[in-house]
């Protein structure tokens, strides 16, 4: 089959078993008003981060699949730790994705554990299914792979925040879990720190590691279509 050919027929998604997932779509790590924009402004602006998340989560929306959302909260409790990791370290000393309590909003509108406000609709419309947050960087923490699994989810598109530590840690998981996995490449970014290093170099290494589908968010939204129109098409390729 020729490339012209294939590229005719792309791979469509099912929406009854195909899951957006997104880690920490926050003002801290999307936003001039976060902590972390320092270090991740670069990657965001030319990746169009929050626009891409946001395309990917208007097309979700308005072709029926499932949305999922991991986010970062820390609690006052949670600063009593005894020992952290280099970047929990700064999240902790700089009081990064902080609420009040796990029972109250109160501070909540508008600090950096708050959503994007371009994505606040979208999360917030009764319908995504937002987990309890993960503490650290991967899903062991919170009820994401519960959630997965009680609807039914075998196939996860993941696109969200700090491309190197939440994002790969959440892909790496959802591997040994045994899920099917797609990478939405524009639709995250990653820190540039002078000691650690360049978190988007190493993360589009692993990706390529870690999924056969590292797509643009053009290339994911083309696949994102309703049952019946993807049907017709693969019933063309077929004919070909």
């Amino acid at each position: 089959m020729s490339d012209s050919i294939v590229n005719l027929c792309p791979k469509y998604f099912d929406r009854k078993t195909t899951a957006l997932l997104f880690t920490d779509p926050q003002v801290e790590v999307l936003t001039e008003h976060g902590g972390a924009w320092p270090f991740v402004k670069d990657a965001v602006l030319a990746n169009r981060t929050v626009e891409n998340i946001e395309r990917l989560l208007q097309t979700a929306k308005q072709h029926g699949y499932e949305v999922f959302v991991s986010p970062h909260y820390y609690y006052p409790t949670d600063h009593k730790w005894h020992f952290h990791d280099p970047l929990g370290e700064v999240m902790h000393t700089n009081r990064m994705f902080e609420r009040g309590s796990p029972l109250s909003l109160q501070g909540f509108v508008g600090s950096g554990a708050d959503w994007v406000p371009a994505l606040q609709p979208y999360i917030e419309d009764g319908k995504t299914i937002v987990c309890s947050p993960h503490k650290l960087y991967g899903p062991q923490s919170n009820d994401l792979i519960l959630q997965l699994r009680k609807f039914g989810i075998q196939k996860v598109i993941l696109g969200g925040m700090l491309a190197n530590m939440c994002v790969e840690a959440h892909a790496r998981e959802l591997l040994e879990q045994g899920f099917e996995l797609v990478i939405a490449k524009d639709a995250t970014a990653g820190p540039r720190h002078a000691e650690w290093g360049n978190g988007n170099v190493s993360a589009d290494i692993n990706f390529r590691y870690l999924s056969k589908d590292v797509l643009s968010t053009d290339e994911i939204i083309q696949r994102l279509i309703p049952a019946r129109a993807s049907e017709q098409d693969e019933q063309r390729c077929k004919q070909r």
